[in-house]
């Protein structure tokens, strides 16, 4: 326990770190998620081929792989960008892709009775997804968005090995000044547990509370 006490400031940096990059990337992933998802539900076919394709190569590719794409491939193309950014741009790139098929999944889970009932009204196509459809998709994908945030948590310790410094980066720095590997590595996945918990819990609150106020 000395150990965790001398380095704790370290620690808690590293997940401060963690958190604002899995926030950064979850709110840059709805919106771009959402464009990918309706192009993939779109009658346009070049459009819907398009937003397929790159959805089954980033979900068929390591993170691991499109990290060092990103990381190492844009400055060889002229492109240089700081530790942060660098590493928000290549797990969003990723993200992007699961958060589609999760908005697509709830956006196509919503009867189409709804959409031709809104049409028959006179609603325009945009107004009817916004104000009919998407409301109800929202509340149908909000607890998997919320396992999506809590996935990042974890899988955002991938850009350790990239040196930016994040919890899974400050329990390597910790194991290589200490010579110590058990105690450094079951605080890590402590600190990994009590964030991805409370992020659970947050949402499980959310939905209940969404719940009441369908009643």
């Amino acid at each position: 326990m000395e150990i965790i006490q001398e380095y704790l400031p370290l620690f808690m940096r590293g997940a401060q770190y963690t958190i604002l990059l899995s926030f950064t990337v979850v709110i840059l992933s709805l919106p771009f998620g959402a464009l990918l998802a309706l192009a993939r539900i779109s009658n346009n076919k070049l459009l819907s081929s398009l937003a397929r394709v790159y959805t089954e190569i980033i979900r068929g590719t390591p993170l691991l792989v499109q990290v060092y794409l990103v990381y190492f491939g844009l400055p060889m193309l002229g492109i240089y960008l700081e530790d942060f950014p660098s590493a928000v741009l290549a797990v969003t790139i990723n993200s992007v892709a699961y958060m589609s098929e999760i908005m697509r999944s709830g956006i196509q889970s919503i009867d189409p009775g709804q959409t031709e009932a809104a049409r028959a009204l006179g609603l325009p196509q945009w107004v009817t997804f916004r104000k009919v459809i998407m409301p109800q998709a929202v509340k149908n994908i909000l607890p998997a968005i919320g396992n999506e945030f809590a996935v990042l948590i974890k899988e955002t310790s991938i850009v350790s090995v990239l040196g930016i410094k994040d919890l899974m980066f400050a329990s390597d720095t910790v194991r290589g000044a200490t010579y110590t590997t058990f105690t450094p590595l079951l605080f890590t996945a402590l600190v990994y547990f009590i964030m991805v918990f409370t992020i659970s819990t947050l949402m499980n609150l959310l939905e209940k509370r969404l719940a009441k106020s369908d009643r």
